[in-house]
């Protein structure tokens, strides 16, 4: 299809050129393509899959900790290709005005053939596939294969589960790779070896891929919630993860990681799923390591490893059953890191000296330390070693050498009383990796979540071989029952917790919030990002509730209540206040008739870049406009993380655009905010702003 989007680019420049009519149209669609597929192609050399649900996650999820700096090169070409897309605009400025007589035609083949060239774009097969994959499904016809493990483990055993970042199986090719693994080869030939193992859709990144494993399910995000993921206070309550169920058998839990935690909401996962400790970057910062011990994405594996064993060697003097669980970090995508402990590390390649290789290289040497290390010790006969890739290798230098080769996941397991031996996993998934382990330690336990074990010869359905069945036309159910995990069954109580969350079935979510139910009360969306726009385009057959600061409902609100308002389809309507909120809301109770349009509802805007220090004193914040509502708003001053308003006033700029709003602070606050309270079809924007003292002396 690329030769036809190339042709299809080339048509659509002709086009342009050929003609004046309309040229600012044609200039501005072009561009916004030209934008479009420069976006597309950034996302692809991150992801390795284009626009996937991958990147949805990833741009919702919190990305702090990300090691960009790997990836300057990719984005200094998307600089480029988007300064190249704004090439039409300038063109349709220097081009002469004229009109041929057939300026319409050539705008309507241009038309034409710019749909034609989405069509035939990875925009659209990507658009295609995602629709798919998220569209809503009845998922009651799988909810049956989700399995909670109950029964007791007669005999614990102590498991260290290492994962190595996008550690492929493929690696140990040795006609591939001569040489280049050749101590976790070593250890493949002493241990349960799973061959064939896939990653199933929600599952190829590293979050996805420790749910996929861990929780037997894959990882996809709440209804309509893909953009918003920080929002949410707990990660798949309603999930049942191997740390819960070892929690419940008298284990603890205890994970050990170079990089930081909050990337991708991983620490959050893990605290919510039975895990007592999760010492990631800034508890590797509080141990006072140098500096050249550190990657853009965190600690090196050398000393994250060391401190693996020591932590191992703690945990087993106490006696008690345990997870140790940890992940590395140097061979992450687009070239690998070199520890101080592998400075000289080079791996002699026919394809020259990729960074890449020497950081695999390193990695295979770490590893089997670590495993050697726990073997030899005291400890080891009691304990099971778990090495498992979490997910396939991303986009790296060398991508071109295992597109030609049959990947696959890395899954060895080893132990006392583990015969060596290779298992052929048809069918599996890294959603089997949890369940084939539980049923090491235990026979009788062959299943957690949709994940069987695969050491049954005949599992029962499960979501892997949904993969493999018919094209994976049945696996969108097991996608959607992964999305209700976030939020539970009971959804129809509302209420706000003294956090100040809302609560919604077992998830506590920061407002605003808006809820769509169908005629069956079952909740169909979860909105939190454009939500007052949401409320205005949902479709008026639903119940909508809508979670707010009251000021969002009412001119005459000047507090910092909450505020609930429900909207049912028979156009009742009613008014919940903070008091009655704390106490509990059912969605489905009976609402005041209301014959009047369905309100306009308002949503905070910032006019502050960010919050900002302010001392003790009064204040004056002065705006002047250059475009604002017709109509009266609110605009506020915010401190305390936006849960305490300090001024609030309703105002109307006059002539030339002035707005004044004097306020008093009786102590300092880190994070004074100034936004307005304003319709999504309002637009506010501010020419210049100033928070000055209104009275000497005091600074701001």
């Amino acid at each position: 299809m690329l030769w036809i989007l190339l042709l299809s680019l080339l048509l659509l420049t002709w086009l342009f050129l050929a003609s004046d009519k309309w040229v600012w149209w044609k200039a501005s669609l072009m561009s916004l393509l030209l934008l479009t597929l420069s976006a597309w192609w950034l996302i692809n050399k991150l992801s390795g899959d284009g626009l996937n649900a991958a990147t949805l996650y990833h741009l919702g999820a919190d990305m702090e900790g990300a090691g960009v700096a790997d990836f300057k090169h990719y984005i200094a070409g998307f600089i480029a290709l988007a300064l190249v897309s704004l090439t039409p605009l300038l063109l349709a400025r220097l081009r002469r005005r004229h009109r041929p007589a057939h300026g319409k035609a050539v705008f309507a083949g241009f038309m034409a053939m710019w749909f034609v060239a989405i069509v035939v774009s990875p925009l659209y097969s990507d658009g295609q596939r995602l629709y798919q994959q998220m569209r809503p499904v009845d998922y009651s016809m799988v909810k049956a294969e989700y399995r909670v493990p109950t029964q007791p483990l007669t005999k614990p055993r102590n498991i260290v589960w290492i994962y190595g970042e996008s550690l492929e199986r493929t690696y140990l090719d040795d006609r591939t790779f001569p040489d280049l693994m050749p101590n976790i080869n070593r250890l493949a030939a002493q241990s349960l070896d799973v061959r064939g193992l896939v990653s199933a859709e929600g599952g190829g990144w590293t979050i996805a891929g420790l749910v996929s494993s861990m929780c037997g399910v894959p990882l996809t995000t709440a209804k309509e919630d893909e953009n918003s993921m920080g929002r949410m206070g707990s990660f798949l309550p309603e999930a049942v993860c191997l740390g819960d169920y070892l929690k419940q058998q008298g284990y603890t839990n205890h994970y050990l990681g170079g990089a930081n935690g909050q990337f991708a909401g991983k620490g959050q996962f893990l605290a919510t799923h039975g895990f007592d400790t999760v010492d990631d970057l800034a508890w590797f910062k509080q141990q006072k390591i140098t500096r050249a011990h550190f990657s853009p994405w965190g600690v090196h594996d050398d000393v994250l490893l060391d401190k693996a064993y020591d932590r191992f060697v703690q945990l087993s003097r106490k006696g008690e059953p345990f997870m140790l669980t940890t992940l590395t970090m140097d061979t992450h995508h687009p070239a690998g890191h070199l520890p101080v402990a592998c400075k000289g590390t080079r791996y002699k390649s026919e394809h020259g000296n990729i960074g890449m290789l020497n950081a695999l290289k390193c990695t295979d040497g770490l590893i089997a330390k670590l495993v050697d290390r726990i073997q030899a010790s005291p400890y080891g006969e009691d304990t099971l070693i778990v090495i498992a890739s979490d997910h396939l290798a991303m986009p790296n230098d060398l991508s071109h050498i295992l597109a030609k080769q049959e990947r696959e996941n890395l899954l060895l397991f080893l132990g006392k009383d583990i015969a060596p031996r290779q298992l052929a996993a048809p069918a599996g998934s890294t959603l089997d990796s949890g369940a084939t382990l539980l049923s090491l330690i235990d026979p009788a336990i062959d299943s957690i979540g949709f994940g069987r074990s695969l050491l049954h010869p005949e599992r029962s359905e499960s979501a892997s071989a949904a993969v493999f069945r018919d094209n994976g036309k049945d696996y969108p159910r097991y996608l959607a029952f992964s999305r209700s995990l976030w939020l539970g069954d009971k959804t129809r109580q509302l209420r706000i917790d003294d956090d100040n969350q809302v609560v919604i079935g077992l998830q506590h979510v920061q407002p605003p919030v808006l809820l769509e139910y169908d005629k069956h009360w079952d909740l169909k969306s979860v909105y939190l990002e454009n939500t007052s726009k949401q409320f205005d385009l949902a479709d008026p057959s639903n119940t909508l509730a809508y979670v707010d600061r009251c000021t969002a409902f009412e001119d005459g609100s000047a507090d910092g209540d909450w505020c609930a308002m429900l909207v049912n389809q028979d156009k009742g309507i009613k008014l919940f206040r903070d008091d009655q909120l704390r106490g509990g809301v059912a969605v489905d109770g009976p609402l005041d008739p209301f014959n009047g349009p369905r309100p306009s509802i308002r949503q905070a805007h910032m006019i502050t870049q960010k919050g900002r220090r302010t001392r003790a004193g009064q204040y004056m914040v002065q705006l002047v406009t250059k475009q604002s509502p017709d109509r009266g708003f609110w605009i506020e001053a915010v401190s305390s993380q936006r849960k305490v308003v300090v001024a609030q006033q309703w105002v109307q700029p006059d002539a030339e655009g002035r707005i004044n709003l004097s306020f008093g602070l009786d102590h300092e606050v880190d994070d004074l905010e100034v936004r307005a309270w304003l319709n999504h079809a309002e637009k506010l924007a501010v020419d210049t702003f100033a928070l000055v003292p209104s009275r000497r002396g005091n600074r701001g």
